[in-house]
Protein backbone atom coordinates (compact mmCIF):
# COMPACT_ATOMS: atom_id res chain seq x y z
CA UNK A 1 0.00 0.00 0.00
CA UNK A 2 2.91 2.61 0.71
CA UNK A 3 6.36 2.32 0.38
CA UNK A 4 8.94 5.13 1.53
CA UNK A 5 12.34 4.56 0.17
CA UNK A 6 15.13 6.06 1.42
CA UNK A 7 13.29 9.65 2.07
CA UNK A 8 15.40 12.87 3.65
CA UNK A 9 13.95 16.08 4.84
CA UNK A 10 16.19 18.74 6.12
CA UNK A 11 15.34 21.91 7.48
CA UNK A 12 18.93 24.03 7.34
CA UNK A 13 21.68 21.53 9.09
CA UNK A 14 19.11 19.62 10.20
CA UNK A 15 18.11 15.95 9.58
CA UNK A 16 14.32 15.77 10.56
CA UNK A 17 13.98 12.67 8.17
CA UNK A 18 17.03 11.00 7.81
CA UNK A 19 17.34 8.04 4.98
CA UNK A 20 13.81 6.54 6.02
CA UNK A 21 12.79 3.38 4.24
CA UNK A 22 9.26 1.50 5.65
CA UNK A 23 6.72 -0.51 3.67
CA UNK A 24 2.98 -0.78 4.98
CA UNK A 25 1.19 -3.81 3.54
CA UNK A 26 -2.18 -3.46 2.21
CA UNK A 27 -5.11 -4.02 5.66
CA UNK A 28 -2.35 -3.39 8.46
CA UNK A 29 -2.74 -1.26 10.88
CA UNK A 30 0.86 -0.30 11.84
CA UNK A 31 2.31 2.02 14.07
CA UNK A 32 5.41 5.08 14.38
CA UNK A 33 6.78 5.65 17.61
CA UNK A 34 9.40 7.60 19.13
CA UNK A 35 10.64 10.56 21.26
CA UNK A 36 9.47 13.78 20.57
CA UNK A 37 11.90 15.42 18.21
CA UNK A 38 12.40 11.98 16.29
CA UNK A 39 10.76 13.35 12.88
CA UNK A 40 7.62 11.38 12.83
CA UNK A 41 5.43 14.26 11.88
CA UNK A 42 7.87 15.41 9.71
CA UNK A 43 7.64 12.24 7.98
CA UNK A 44 4.08 12.28 8.04
CA UNK A 45 4.10 15.68 6.29
CA UNK A 46 6.54 14.21 3.40
CA UNK A 47 4.62 11.39 2.68
CA UNK A 48 0.86 13.65 2.57
CA UNK A 49 2.88 16.03 0.50
CA UNK A 50 2.73 19.00 2.76
CA UNK A 51 6.29 19.14 2.35
CA UNK A 52 8.79 17.78 -0.87
CA UNK A 53 11.65 15.15 0.44
CA UNK A 54 15.21 16.33 -0.31
CA UNK A 55 15.90 12.48 -1.33
CA UNK A 56 13.93 9.55 -1.81
CA UNK A 57 10.73 7.88 -3.01
CA UNK A 58 7.11 7.46 -1.95
CA UNK A 59 5.10 4.96 -3.49
CA UNK A 60 1.87 4.84 -3.06
CA UNK A 61 -0.53 1.83 -4.64
CA UNK A 62 2.88 1.10 -6.74
CA UNK A 63 2.57 5.15 -7.84
CA UNK A 64 5.24 7.20 -7.15
CA UNK A 65 4.18 10.25 -5.57
CA UNK A 66 6.87 12.11 -4.08
CA UNK A 67 6.29 15.06 -6.97
CA UNK A 68 2.67 14.79 -6.52
CA UNK A 69 0.32 18.00 -4.22
CA UNK A 70 -1.41 16.64 -1.17
CA UNK A 71 -4.41 16.71 -2.75
CA UNK A 72 -3.45 14.56 -5.78
CA UNK A 73 -2.43 11.76 -3.39
CA UNK A 74 -6.07 12.30 -1.43
CA UNK A 75 -8.00 11.61 -4.79
CA UNK A 76 -5.33 8.46 -4.91
CA UNK A 77 -6.89 7.05 -1.82
CA UNK A 78 -4.22 8.77 0.97
CA UNK A 79 -6.03 10.33 3.92
CA UNK A 80 -4.65 12.50 6.85
CA UNK A 81 -5.37 13.38 10.16
CA UNK A 82 -3.25 15.73 12.47
CA UNK A 83 -2.75 15.76 16.41
CA UNK A 84 -4.16 18.94 16.93
CA UNK A 85 -7.57 18.92 14.78
CA UNK A 86 -8.50 22.26 13.24
CA UNK A 87 -12.75 22.23 12.40
CA UNK A 88 -13.92 25.37 10.98
CA UNK A 89 -15.25 26.77 14.52
CA UNK A 90 -18.23 28.67 12.86
CA UNK A 91 -19.02 25.36 10.68
CA UNK A 92 -21.88 23.28 12.34
CA UNK A 93 -20.21 19.46 12.49
CA UNK A 94 -21.99 18.00 9.98
CA UNK A 95 -20.78 20.50 7.57
CA UNK A 96 -17.18 20.02 8.78
CA UNK A 97 -17.57 16.44 7.26
CA UNK A 98 -19.05 17.76 3.99
CA UNK A 99 -16.21 19.33 3.47
CA UNK A 100 -13.92 16.35 2.54
CA UNK A 101 -16.60 15.50 -0.29
CA UNK A 102 -14.77 14.13 -3.07
CA UNK A 103 -15.70 14.95 -6.74
CA UNK A 104 -18.18 16.90 -6.30
CA UNK A 105 -20.38 18.32 -9.55
CA UNK A 106 -21.28 21.41 -7.96
CA UNK A 107 -17.40 22.98 -7.73
CA UNK A 108 -17.49 22.99 -11.07
CA UNK A 109 -18.80 26.42 -13.17
CA UNK A 110 -20.13 24.84 -15.93
CA UNK A 111 -22.48 22.06 -14.11
CA UNK A 112 -24.23 25.21 -12.44
CA UNK A 113 -24.96 26.36 -15.62
CA UNK A 114 -26.86 23.05 -16.98
CA UNK A 115 -30.31 23.31 -16.10
CA UNK A 116 -31.64 20.02 -14.36
CA UNK A 117 -27.99 18.87 -13.81
CA UNK A 118 -27.33 16.23 -10.60
CA UNK A 119 -25.82 18.57 -7.95
CA UNK A 120 -28.95 18.53 -5.81
CA UNK A 121 -29.18 14.69 -5.63
CA UNK A 122 -25.02 14.51 -4.84
CA UNK A 123 -25.44 17.05 -2.06
CA UNK A 124 -28.39 15.11 -0.78
CA UNK A 125 -26.52 11.56 -1.14
CA UNK A 126 -23.17 13.34 0.29
CA UNK A 127 -25.60 15.02 3.66
CA UNK A 128 -26.95 11.80 4.21
CA UNK A 129 -23.15 9.88 3.81
CA UNK A 130 -22.62 12.31 6.63
CA UNK A 131 -24.66 11.74 8.82
CA UNK A 132 -24.10 8.17 8.81
CA UNK A 133 -20.84 8.62 9.45
CA UNK A 134 -21.24 10.99 12.22
CA UNK A 135 -23.62 8.01 13.94
CA UNK A 136 -20.46 5.88 13.02
CA UNK A 137 -18.32 8.02 15.50
CA UNK A 138 -20.77 8.58 17.91
CA UNK A 139 -21.38 12.59 17.31
CA UNK A 140 -24.53 12.33 15.55
CA UNK A 141 -26.21 14.32 17.84
CA UNK A 142 -24.08 17.35 17.86
CA UNK A 143 -24.53 17.20 14.19
CA UNK A 144 -26.30 20.41 13.90
CA UNK A 145 -23.49 22.24 16.75
CA UNK A 146 -21.06 24.61 15.76
CA UNK A 147 -17.87 22.53 15.73
CA UNK A 148 -16.34 24.67 18.25
CA UNK A 149 -18.69 23.34 21.17
CA UNK A 150 -16.86 20.13 20.58
CA UNK A 151 -14.28 18.78 23.45
CA UNK A 152 -10.69 17.34 22.56
CA UNK A 153 -11.65 13.74 22.00
CA UNK A 154 -14.98 14.86 19.71
CA UNK A 155 -12.90 16.78 17.63
CA UNK A 156 -9.96 14.07 17.28
CA UNK A 157 -13.62 11.89 16.25
CA UNK A 158 -14.78 14.60 13.87
CA UNK A 159 -11.31 14.59 12.07
CA UNK A 160 -11.68 10.33 11.57
CA UNK A 161 -15.31 11.59 9.75
CA UNK A 162 -14.50 13.82 7.92
CA UNK A 163 -11.17 12.10 6.89
CA UNK A 164 -13.38 8.36 5.95
CA UNK A 165 -15.75 11.22 3.56
CA UNK A 166 -13.17 10.62 0.82
CA UNK A 167 -13.11 7.11 1.07
CA UNK A 168 -9.25 6.60 1.42
CA UNK A 169 -7.77 3.39 1.11
CA UNK A 170 -4.52 4.56 3.62
CA UNK A 171 -4.78 6.60 6.35
CA UNK A 172 -2.35 8.71 8.31
CA UNK A 173 -3.41 9.03 11.84
CA UNK A 174 -1.62 11.58 13.95
CA UNK A 175 -1.44 10.87 17.81
CA UNK A 176 -5.40 10.05 18.17
CA UNK A 177 -5.33 9.34 21.59
CA UNK A 178 -3.34 12.94 22.70
CA UNK A 179 -5.37 14.98 24.95
CA UNK A 180 -8.33 12.05 24.57
CA UNK A 181 -10.28 10.61 27.95
CA UNK A 182 -10.38 7.47 28.55
CA UNK A 183 -13.95 6.71 27.24
CA UNK A 184 -13.69 8.04 24.34
CA UNK A 185 -10.34 6.61 23.50
CA UNK A 186 -11.93 3.49 23.55
CA UNK A 187 -14.76 4.51 21.05
CA UNK A 188 -11.52 5.74 18.90
CA UNK A 189 -10.32 2.12 18.96
CA UNK A 190 -13.17 0.07 18.66
CA UNK A 191 -13.43 2.39 15.13
CA UNK A 192 -10.36 2.29 13.94
CA UNK A 193 -10.27 -1.39 14.10
CA UNK A 194 -13.91 -1.41 12.13
CA UNK A 195 -12.87 0.70 10.00
CA UNK A 196 -9.38 -1.83 9.28
CA UNK A 197 -11.78 -4.11 8.72
CA UNK A 198 -13.31 -2.90 5.73
CA UNK A 199 -10.30 -2.57 4.39
CA UNK A 200 -8.71 0.70 4.92
CA UNK A 201 -5.19 0.69 5.97
CA UNK A 202 -4.11 2.83 8.99
CA UNK A 203 -0.25 3.98 10.16
CA UNK A 204 -0.55 6.11 13.27
CA UNK A 205 1.75 8.11 15.40
CA UNK A 206 1.04 7.75 18.85
CA UNK A 207 2.90 7.98 22.53
CA UNK A 208 -0.10 5.86 24.23
CA UNK A 209 1.73 2.49 23.98
CA UNK A 210 -1.36 0.87 25.58
CA UNK A 211 -3.11 1.44 22.50
CA UNK A 212 -0.03 0.60 19.95
CA UNK A 213 0.43 -2.59 21.50
CA UNK A 214 -3.87 -3.52 20.97
CA UNK A 215 -4.34 -2.05 17.76
CA UNK A 216 -0.94 -2.21 15.85
CA UNK A 217 0.64 -5.65 14.05
CA UNK A 218 3.89 -4.05 12.96
CA UNK A 219 5.66 -0.61 14.85
CA UNK A 220 8.58 1.36 13.11
CA UNK A 221 10.57 3.10 15.51
CA UNK A 222 12.42 6.86 14.64
CA UNK A 223 15.27 8.83 16.73
CA UNK A 224 16.50 11.60 15.82
CA UNK A 225 15.31 11.64 12.04
CA UNK A 226 15.83 7.77 11.84
CA UNK A 227 14.17 4.54 11.74
CA UNK A 228 16.07 2.16 14.19
CA UNK A 229 14.08 -0.62 14.90
CA UNK A 230 11.08 -1.92 12.86
CA UNK A 231 8.72 -5.27 14.11
CA UNK A 232 5.70 -6.37 16.18
CA UNK A 233 5.09 -4.50 19.08
CA UNK A 234 5.88 -6.91 21.85
CA UNK A 235 9.81 -7.65 19.99
CA UNK A 236 10.57 -3.71 19.59
CA UNK A 237 9.54 -2.02 22.77
CA UNK A 238 12.47 -4.80 24.46
CA UNK A 239 14.88 -4.10 22.03
CA UNK A 240 17.78 -2.21 24.13
CA UNK A 241 17.98 0.50 21.47
CA UNK A 242 14.53 1.35 21.15
CA UNK A 243 14.32 1.57 25.43
CA UNK A 244 17.24 4.08 25.49
CA UNK A 245 16.10 5.98 22.36
CA UNK A 246 12.22 5.94 23.48
CA UNK A 247 11.46 5.17 26.76
CA UNK A 248 14.88 7.00 28.02
CA UNK A 249 16.36 4.25 30.40
CA UNK A 250 18.13 1.17 30.05
CA UNK A 251 16.82 -2.91 29.34
CA UNK A 252 16.63 -4.71 32.24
Amino acid sequence: MLDVRAVSKHFGGMKAVDNVSLSVQRGDIAGLIGPNGAGKSTLFNVIAGVTAPVAGEILLQGARVETEPAHRRLARGLGRTFQIPRPFPAMTVLENVLTAAAHQSGERLLANLIPGHRIGSEERQNASKAMALLEFVTLEKLALAPARELSGGQRKLLELARVLMADPAIILLDEPAAGVNPSLIEIIIERIIEINKRGVTFLIIEHNMGLVARLCRTVFVMAQGRLISQGPPSTVVREAQVIEAYLGGSPA
